[in-house]
Formats: C-alpha cells, sequence, structure tokens
C-alpha cells in the first residue's frame, strides 16, 4: 500500500517518469517528467494540454496500456508499476474502463454483442453476461438498438455503446480520450451529459480533452506542459 492511502483514493502516481527511445536512435522523448498527483473515489478529473504536453501518456500509464521509466503508480491501492505484462492486462480488464474519441468498437458485431465482450474475456458466464449488457443498454438508453452493428448507428449512439461496454466489469475508474471528439455539438453534449450522470452516480472518470468547455464541466483540472503539471484547479465540488 503506497504511504498515507486510503479507501478514497483511486490513482497515486509518485515521481512518475515516461522517456520513449528507439533501439540505436541517440534521440529521447521525455513524455513524464516526475509527475506526482492522486484521484479520488467519485472525482470527476480533466487532463488538459498541448500536444506533445504528456496528457496522453499519462492516460496511457493510468489505464495501465504502458509502464513508467521510473517512479511509482497505485492504482486502488495496488503497486501496478511492478506488474509484468499479463498481470497488468489483468487489471485493465477487472478494474479499467476505457473510452475513446474514435468509439472502438467492432463492426462485425451488434450492439448487444460488443457489450458482452469485455465480460467473455473475463470468462463471465453467458447468461450473466446477457443480463449485464442488457442492463447496460438500458442505462444508456439503446435497448432498441440491441441488434445494430455499429455502421448502423449514430456517432452519439456509438459513444453510448462505448461507455457502456466500458461500464461492464464495474471498474473502480473510468478513463475517456477525447470523448467528443468526433461528434457535433449538440450530440457531444448528451455525451456529456450521460458522464455527469455517472459521475453524480459516484463513478470515478479521468478525461483528457484539449477543449476548455468540456474541462469546466470537470470537478478539477490536472494542467501539463512538456511532461509537467504546471497547475491543478479545482472547478467545483
Amino acid at each position: 500500500m503506497p504511504p498515507e492511502t486510503s479507501n478514497n483514493e483511486v490513482v497515486r502516481l509518485e515521481r512518475a517518469v515516461k522517456i520513449y527511445s528507439q533501439p540505436g536512435a541517440k534521440v529521447e522523448v521525455h513524455a513524464l517528467r516526475g509527475i506526482s498527483t492522486t484521484i479520488r473515489r467519485g472525482e470527476y478529473v480533466a487532463i488538459v494540454g498541448a500536444s506533445g504536453s504528456g496528457k496522453s501518456t499519462l492516460m496511457n500509464i493510468i489505464g495501465c496500456l504502458d509502464r513508467l521509466t521510473a517512479g511509482t503508480y497505485w492504482l486502488y491501492g495496488q503497486d501496478v508499476s511492478r506488474l509484468n505484462d499479463d498481470q497488468l492486462s489483468d487489471v485493465r480488464g477487472q478494474r479499467i474502463g476505457f473510452v475513446f474519441q474514435n468509439f472502438n468498437l467492432i463492426p462485425s458485431q451488434t450492439v448487444l454483442e460488443n457489450l458482452e465482450t469485455p465480460m467473455f474475456y473475463q470468462g463471465v458466464p453467458a447468461r450473466l453476461r446477457r443480463q449485464r449488457a442488457l442492463l447496460m443498454a438500458e442505462r444508456v438508453g439503446l435497448t432498441d438498438r440491441l441488434h445494430h452493428r455499429p455502421n448502423e448507428l449514430s456517432g452519439g449512439q456509438q459513444q453510448r455503446v462505448a461507455i457502456a461496454r466500458a461500464l461492464m466489469n464495474e471498474p473502480v475508474v473510468l478513463l475517456a480520450d477525447e470523448p467528443t471528439g468526433n461528434l457535433d455539438s449538440k450530440t457531444g453534449a448528451a455525451v456529456l451529459d450521460l458522464l455527469d450522470e455517472l459521475h453524480a452516480g459516484g463513478m470515478t472518470l479521468v478525461m483528457v480533452t484539449h477543449d476548455p468547455d468540456v474541462a469546466r464541466r470537470c470537478e478539477r483540472i490536472i494542467e501539463l506542459k512538456d511532461g509537467l503539471i504546471t497547475r491543478t484547479r479545482a472547478i467545483r465540488g
């Protein structure tokens, strides 16, 4: 357990460093330069910064899609910075939900099948997968689209499927990477309303965005520049 941790702490990074380099190349990219921060249970946090600031790298570290070069990362009290690839995969499947700008739905599968996929990979029995999928589809207002494939849905509907899929395994944190980036303003607002509802229900959300209006819907903003946190400011809450 990290020092001075509590059950209210979902993410804790201490002196997090990420350096990208290619074999034989002399140039190293220092994407994160010793970041320390925490995110507590139920918080709604935006990560903002210019292109190359490190925000996507930070999201990938929090989501266990990448590993630190140096420093420590605790997720819900577990030191995940020391885990191997298989262990990280288990953590991703069990504790983290992802929502991406491009939806990342499986084109050949129906809405129902897309929703069931995360639980399938966790070995959950078919009956329980189906029950959970129906519940999540109802939660995001898509019970009338269960047997449609992604190309038969609007962008907003696809993103709602992606959000429902991210919730299937009851994650401790939901990560959203530019979730409205491919949507028009009206549809994007509806997706943000859904994220607001999830937060109001107690979900911990972390969102990467370049849009200041979107960031201001969160409780707290973490600003990055050149791989460092330059400012953390509360918006509300």
